[in-house]
């Protein structure tokens, strides 16, 4: 395992740095707490990385803009959208510290693309495409782009040797160098063994923590969902560990069982709230993780998602800023949850609705007041017919029901299927982290 030493240099500065970040004003919960220039407010923009479809429009994966600026004419409406010139299964995105540039992936051909945001929020423009990540890694599908001071942290989901879920973090400097690898443990640590898998990334300063979660690799994730689920074998290639990593020395100290891939990652953003949230996608279960009495990191169970034995498949959350509560968005059945987290070792569902023939992304507002959801899933699982309903929804939340604000249709505007969701606003709304800190 190879340990870059500016990494860590980095990374202690901003450990201290960003103990007094946490609670300041932001926009999205799930964002790195090394972001800058974080948005107090209403967001103004929407950002959709979508996935081309053969035939529709120009074909090719594209970043959707949409302005969500209630006073704005064109509130509700795609603004703005780039085309990368090809199709290699748009997934997810992430902010450099700076939130000046956007840095998306395709889960196909590994391809990276840097959007700057930053100059003219409603109007991106594409400044890098980085093709390097297997020949510099030999890992493939990069997924979570997580932000640290100067780098970009990459947890990918593949490999270019047999294209299986064994994999690895990749760091790239801001300017789009590669910097380090770190391969996902596969011995065993402390009598728990490790599967190499990877998916999300979240880092609490505060604990010197980072977590990873595990889900598959290319063999699966790029074959229909109905061929894996009726086939043993491909069953068996899905992760099932979390693990514990030393944010300063970046080696990995535990390995947690969470059977049923753990997909998306939030921490508790309160001062003193130090623990972490997860959702199985195949077992359809709640899991925490914080530590035990001794000291040791700990992943329990803690409350069913739908009916289990119906694999409702959770495929993302979005935790509340005064981590009191939890969205959940299940795929198959296309509803969105609502967990009171007031005890996380109890959460509560306390809401549901029906949102889409099939929902994937949820991502919410700092203030709680506004919820965007997405419908696609991946390209080879989404749904077919009329189910396969592709578009974004924004809806407003008074902590009672979702009331619809806005939607998109992304099949009848010709983009493609979207799917991660990312805010901007206009710069002269944009206030740092140094002085959102401070007050």
């Amino acid at each position: 395992m190879r340990i870059d030493r500016r990494l860590i240099l980095g990374l202690g500065i901003a450990v201290i740095m960003s103990v007094a970040a946490i609670g300041s004003y932001a926009d999205e919960t799930c964002n790195s707490p090394y972001m800058s220039g974080l948005i107090k407010g209403q967001e103004d923009f929407v950002h959709v990385w979508t996935l081309g479809v053969p035939g529709m429009g120009d074909g090719s994966d594209k970043l959707v803009t949409i302005d969500v600026t209630p006073a704005s004419k064109t509130y509700g409406k795609v603004i703005h959208k780039i085309s990368v010139g090809g199709r290699g299964e748009a997934h997810h995105m992430g902010f450099t510290d700076d939130r000046k540039y956007l840095w998306a992936g395709g889960l196909d051909d590994s391809k990276i693309y840097v959007f700057d945001v930053g100059t003219i929020p409603s109007h991106p423009k594409l400044v890098k495409t980085i093709d390097n990540l297997p020949a510099q890694t030999r890992y493939a599908g990069p997924h979570t782009f997580y932000a640290l001071p100067g780098r970009m942290l990459i947890g990918n989901l593949s490999n270019v040797a047999d294209k299986g879920g064994v994999t690895g973090m990749a760091v790239y400097n801001n300017k789009g160098d590669f910097v380090a690898k770190y391969d996902m443990p596969t011995s065993a640590i402390r009598d728990i063994k490790g599967d190499g898998y990877g998916y999300d990334i979240a880092v609490n300063p505060a604990k010197n923590t980072l977590l990873t979660s595990s889900f598959t690799g290319w063999n699966n994730y790029m074959r229909s969902l109905g061929e894996v689920v009726k086939d043993p074998e491909a069953m068996k290639h899905f992760g099932n560990t979390m693990v514990v990593w030393n944010l300063k020395t970046m080696e990995p100290e535990q390995i947690l069982a969470v059977p049923g891939a753990p997909l998306e990652i939030r921490w508790a953003l309160p001062a003193g709230q130090n623990w972490a949230i997860t959702a199985a996608a195949l077992t359809s279960q709640l899991w925490l993780v914080k530590r035990d009495g001794q000291g040791r990191w700990q992943a329990k169970d803690v409350a069913a998602i739908g009916d289990p034995a119906k694999i409702p498949l959770p495929v993302d959350i979005s935790i509340t800023a005064d981590a009191k509560g939890l969205w959940v968005n299940t795929f198959m059945d296309g509803t969105t949850r609502y967990f009171d987290l007031t005890d996380p070792e109890h959460p509560r569902q306390t809401y549901t609705k029906h949102t889409g023939s099939q929902a994937n992304m949820v991502s919410q507002s700092w203030d709680g007041h506004r919820v965007y959801i997405t419908s696609s899933l991946l390209s080879k699982w989404d749904k077919t017919g009329k189910d396969n309903e592709q578009f974004l929804r924004a809806f407003h939340w008074d902590g009672h029901e979702l009331t619809p604000a806005f939607a998109v249709d992304f099949t009848k505007e010709q983009l493609g299927r979207p799917h991660h969701m990312k805010f901007t606003a206009n710069p002269q709304r944009l206030v740092s982290l140094t002085a959102a800190s401070t007050r």
